[in-house]
Order: C-alpha cells, then structure tokens, then sequence
C-alpha cells in the first residue's frame, strides 16, 4: 500500500443536523467534497479512505429499535431494514455531493461486506477495497446495519470500520472532522479544549468525555476517544486528529497534514 495513505470520517453531526431527524446539510457536503478534491489534486499521491456517520438519518430508528444490541424478533429485524434504508438513504447523498465534486467515490456498504460477531469486524474482504486504491479511486465507508454471528444483527460505526481497517492497511494520519473543534475536557461546558491526549493522560480526562449532544446509539464521543486510544496503541506511530469540519478549509488543511484540534497519540 501507499506511504500516503489517510482515513477520513466526516462526522455524521458534521454533514446533518441531528437534532432534526432526516435532515442533511447539503451545502456543507458540496464544500467537504470540493475541498476533499482540492486536496486530491495537490497531492495527486494521496490515497484516501472516506468514511462518514449516519447522523439524523441512521440514529433515531436505530435508538428506537435498539438495534446496536441485537436483533432477534421480527420486530427488531424491522428496525434493521429501517436504519439499513436510512445509512443508504444518506450515503446516495454523500456520494452525489463527491460526484459532482469530480471525486471518482465507490460505496463499500457495510451491510453487505461485513460479518460482525459480538459487535466487532470478523470477517470483511479487504481486496476490492485495496483495488479502489490502486486504480485512484475514492472509496467510501459509512456506519451502518450488519450481520452478527451472536447477536444476529447489529450497528458499526464507522470508528469500528476504521479499527479493524487500520490494522490491515495502516494509514499514516486518521482524521475525524465533526462539528467541535477538538475534545472538551468539559463537554458540555467546553470551556478547556484538550490540546492533546495520550495513553497517560487518557485515564486523567475520561471522566470529563461524554457522549453526544444529539441522539447517538454508538456513543458519540467518549465511545470514538476511547476507540482511538486503543489504535494509536495497537498501530504504532499513527497520529489521529479530532478537529472541527465546520470551518472551511480545515479538511482540505488536515489532508495536507496540518496538526488540528485534539492530537490523540501514543
């Protein structure tokens, strides 16, 4: 694989309003793509794998069927179809906006390339994935629905993705851009933004990580800080950047390798 190799997640709190159910925000995903693009041809060099959240679109039936902790009755499977049709809903959305962008994005659902068992990858063929890279192309992942060997049906994010992802093709930065500019050490105060965290001042600040703002069935962020923290220690040398996408340019600037918001390193 490429020396240039970088994972992007664009936050689902980031490309909708999750306050408002089934609502994107278009104009915002127009500019993360062309600015995605702009990166690209800089860096012609530059491999990247885009994932992106389910936001508005995917959480709300998710948090009503509770469908992250498994699906047995036929009710629950209801629910699986309901947010697997809303993750899909999204990602047409998100792959339009890289279209008309130039972006050359391919879709790689979840749903339909990865077994889970108790929550986490345990099986997922990486090679029509490499294949994306290798032919230039722009691979997408997003959160969605999956099969699960014990709990027969379950939700991964797209921080999940990424950890069983890293540990095959080992990226040299992973970015999540979402709508803070960083980790409040007080959220919901947010009146100390952590410059950065590391596995000695982890055990220090988790107490001050909450969840999320806005219905978030796989965690918000303490569940991505605590994910992280287990990368940066299982992939030597990876540095991971939580920065706000909010401001424009900062993707474009992150691409590029500028150091924003929360260092999270080991």
């Amino acid at each position: 694989m490429s020396l240039n190799l970088v994972y992007l997640k664009l936050g689902g709190s980031l490309i909708t309003d999750k306050n408002q159910p089934h609502t994107p925000r278009l104009e915002v995903l127009d500019r993360l793509a062309h600015e995605i693009a702009e990166a690209r041809v800089t860096d012609p060099d530059m491999q990247i794998v885009l994932g992106h959240g389910a936001g508005s679109f995917g959480h709300t039936p998710a948090s009503k069927y509770k469908t992250r902790l498994g699906v047995k009755s036929a009710e629950e499977w209801t629910g699986f179809i309901e947010v697997w049709r809303q993750a899909t809903e999204l990602n047409h959305l998100v792959l339009q906006a890289l279209e008309n962008a130039g972006l050359p994005a391919l879709a790689y659902p979840p749903s339909a390339m990865v077994i889970a068992s108790k929550g986490i990858v345990a099986t997922w063929n990486l090679e029509p994935l490499v294949c994306a890279l290798q032919a230039g192309l722009l691979p997408v992942i997003y959160g969605d629905v999956v099969f699960d060997t014990v709990l027969g049906g379950t939700i991964l994010s797209t921080e999940d993705l990424f950890a069983h992802l890293v540990r095959h093709l080992p990226p040299i930065r992973l970015l999540f851009a979402g709508n803070q500019p960083g980790v409040w050490e007080d959220f919901p105060a947010n009146t100390s933004l952590l410059a950065e965290i590391t596995p000695i001042t982890y055990p220090q600040v988790e107490a001050g990580l909450r969840g999320s703002a806005a219905t978030d069935v796989t965690g918000g962020m303490a569940d991505k800080v605590r994910q992280v923290m287990s990368l940066v220690q299982a992939v030597p040398g990876i540095k991971v950047y939580i920065f706000s996408g909010e401001e424009p340019g900062n993707v474009r600037r992150a691409l590029h390798g500028e150091a924003l918001g929360t260092e999270v390193h080991g």
